[in-house]
């Protein structure tokens, strides 16, 4: 299923059109229902993100697929300038109006509106997988790094514990969209983020494209046993 005019989901073709209209459509109860549907392990992913990114006053961080800023929020709580940016208007006018102090543009991930290696840090949650492409993200996100800069890729990934992931792939594509129904603005858009996480590669996978984009040293970290995985690396 594509966007209706009101936007309701994108189709895991991705494109760039659908996705932001399928933001705009969620972004009035976006941070809201995904800490519902995360059961309140949103704020732990946010941290455990910032901590994974060793940022510093003096630092300069561009957090892309920011949403509403406030992962974009958490990572200035490190003392280091925080800038988001995202491809959805709506989740960005959402953002300014909750958090006027956060600083937050549009930008698409496959073309930043950045010099390179303007950031010594960049990191991208749970936005990776609806970007159309993966690895020119990937590269675009090295563009903007400097030589010995870090990424952080915190996203959506795969339960180590097999019955653990046989529990939670039925939560993901049966309940979650019953769960969105109650208190989202847009509960079919769910249907389509269930689907892309589903969709999405495994840690090594991942890791492996990263590499392949012009990353060293990754390596990563599972959170929730798997649910999240962080992957870090280091601009070659």
């Amino acid at each position: 299923m594509s966007l209706t005019p009101q936007g309701q989901r994108a189709s895991l073709d991705k494109q760039p059109h659908e996705v932001a209209a399928m933001f705009d459509g969620v972004a009035a109860r976006y941070d809201l229902t995904n800490t519902v549907l995360s059961f309140g392990q949103d704020r732990f992913w946010r941290r455990a993100t910032r901590a994974a990114l060793g940022l510093g006053p003096g630092d300069r961080v561009l957090d892309v697929g920011a949403g509403t800023g406030v992962s974009t929020e958490e990572l200035a709580q490190s003392g280091a300038y925080a800038v988001g940016a995202d491809l959805s208007l709506g989740m960005l006018h959402a953002g300014k109006r909750s958090r006027p102090t956060v600083p937050l543009l549009a930008g698409d991930a496959l073309r930043l509106p950045f010099a390179d290696a303007s950031f010594d840090a960049v990191t991208i949650s749970f936005a990776l997988r609806n970007v159309s492409d993966t690895d020119a993200a990937l590269r675009e996100l090295a563009r903007v790094t400097r030589p010995g800069g870090r990424l952080v890729v915190c996203e959506f990934s795969t339960p180590v514990n097999p019955a653990f992931r046989t529990v939670y792939l039925s939560y993901l594509m049966r309940s979650l969209p019953a769960v969105a129904r109650t208190v989202s603005s847009n509960p079919d858009a769910y249907v389509y983020l269930a689907e892309s996480i589903r969709a999405w590669p495994d840690q090594p996978a991942l890791a492996a494209r990263i590499g392949a984009a012009g990353w060293g040293r990754v390596a990563w970290r599972n959170l929730t046993g798997g649910v999240v995985a962080l992957h870090r690396a280091v601009r070659d």
